[in-house]
């Protein structure tokens, strides 16, 4: 009987001809010097980019996060799309809760409207996406892990104009559109439809025309990000590496260190090719003249026992 450490270990193993071993030596040789720039420019990127929240200092969540890392375990990140403008702190425009379980090689990818009536620690019951502008990366995570009772491992907070800019230079995103409608001057007819930076965050962004509002806003949100998680993972230019890692520390915030987001990339990348997408169930209500996304606490148990047990398979 095969342990599953056995299996982990298994899985990283490569077995290469020798031969094969001389031709990455000689590639070695020849682009050294670019290797050797670019390992430099990754490293100082992830630098800019490291950005830990205050409960990173406590010991023991330390030890929890480098043990789930080390074990490959399942990991949840919070994805944060957040719009800044001048004189205003910005509020999480995207919230999105991957939980990636790298032994079923799958992913839950949840969106969380941006109305959603929550408790925010420290300020009451408010909008969720108000925890942004009220604490920060902090307070979000925070205000996520309480509303769903379940545990944010990792987050990535993206600036969306970066976001937009890293579309471009990945050369686009191809997805499949199921409501034709125009946005910002951009038209996008129903059917398979490539999309560059600009015309991606535009047709993200729109709600208004859509009959499911925020549910088909999330929808195509998703779409967007999966289709730029698969762009990226097969992306090959490499004359493209260096204006992709200014973006990168220029716009995104996490707190994954480089030895984290190498073994994302080597224990986790399987999962990409697995994900399954959720919804929130729940209605509209105006409270003292403001609209927000009412959840009852059945839905919000059902998320939670539907991603605990996607975390907990094998």
């Amino acid at each position: 009987m095969v342990s599953r450490a056995e299996k982990k270990q298994n899985k990283k193993k490569r077995k290469w001809p020798y031969w094969v071993g001389g031709i990455v030596l000689a590639l070695i040789l020849l682009v050294g010097g670019f290797a050797f720039y670019v390992w430099n420019q990754v490293g100082a990127t992830v630098e800019t980019m490291h950005n830990p929240l205050a409960r990173d200092e406590d010991p023991e969540r330390q030890k929890q996060i480098q043990n789930i890392f080390k074990e490959t375990d399942s990991v949840n990140i919070l994805l944060l799309g957040v719009d800044e403008r001048s004189g205003d702190k910005g509020r999480s425009d995207t919230m999105i809760l991957l939980s990636v379980n790298p032994n079923t090689e799958s992913m839950i990818m949840l969106s969380i409207p941006r109305d959603t009536y929550v408790n925010i620690p420290g300020r009451g019951q408010d909008k969720i996406n108000h925890a942004y502008a009220f604490g920060g990366t902090d307070l979000s995570v925070q205000t996520v892990e309480e509303a769903f009772d379940l545990p944010i491992h990792t987050y990535a907070r993206v600036n969306m104009e970066g976001f937009q800019q890293g579309i471009d230079a990945l050369g686009g995103v191809t997805i499949n559109n199921d409501l034709a409608f125009s946005q910002d001057g951009n038209t996008y007819p129903e059917g398979q439809i490539t999309l560059n930076g600009e015309e991606a965050l535009s047709f993200i962004r729109m709600r208004y025309e859509d009959p499911r509002g925020d549910m088909g806003r999330n929808d195509r949100q998703r779409k967007v990000i999966t289709a730029a998680m698969n762009e990226a993972a097969s992306f090959n230019s490499i004359t493209k590496v260096g204006e992709i890692l200014n973006i990168l520390g220029d716009n995104v915030q996490t707190n994954l260190d480089m030895k984290k987001i190498q073994t994302l990339f080597t224990g986790y990348a399987g999962a990409r090719k697995d994900v399954s997408t959720m919804e929130i169930s729940g209605s509209g209500q105006t409270i003292n003249g403001v609209w927000y996304y009412i959840v009852p606490d059945s839905e919000f148990n059902r998320i939670n026992t539907e991603i605990k047990d996607h975390m907990e398979a094998n």
